[in-house]
């Protein structure tokens, strides 16, 4: 296991917790987001940087495979999970990343013990997957405005309708 706060770090869902601890016995925080990240976009840096400026390191889901196309259809993700994970894993504000195939990123917030629970702002707090278990130890919630016009699916609508 690498140092906690190393860019480029993928973490295996058995050392979420190993790794949370040596940063809270640090005296760090924990931000941690979630997403498919099938094309990354500006709108996502622009979460990514917001979520990492609330804490000291931010822990990064990404949904596996077979997680995108349970939530977005057939023909998602365009890019597999081993290199989503690695392209966000490289991205400056992320400290490190974890896959995740089940509907929702619950099991990892519960492994980590997040000090700020991030998402975007269409999401309302009540509807946040872990908000409630985050508040209850103390944590936060940051809802992040979206990028207007930003999206993946809109990214992958105009290359389809490219001449």
């Amino acid at each position: 296991m690498s140092a906690p706060g190393q860019t480029g770090l993928i973490l295996e869902r058995s050392q979420l917790a190993a790794w949370a601890a040596e940063v809270h016995a640090a005296g760090r925080t924990i931000a941690f987001t979630n997403g498919c990240f099938d094309l990354v976009h500006r709108g996502h840096l622009t979460s990514l940087q917001t979520a990492a400026a609330a804490a000291d390191t931010l822990v990064v889901a990404v949904n596996s495979d077979d997680s995108v196309r349970a939530l977005k259809g057939r023909g998602r993700p365009l890019v597999g999970q081993q290199d989503r994970a690695l392209l966000i894993a490289a991205l400056r504000p992320v400290s490190a990343v974890t896959i995740f195939a089940e509907p929702t990123p619950l099991e990892c917030i519960l492994q980590l013990r997040p000090d700020v629970l991030v998402k975007g702002s269409e999401y309302r707090e009540e509807d946040i997957v872990g908000a409630r278990e985050v508040l209850s130890w103390g944590g936060r919630i940051l809802r992040v405005p979206m990028v207007e016009g930003l999206s993946t699916s809109q990214i992958i609508r105009a290359i389809r309708n490219l001449p």
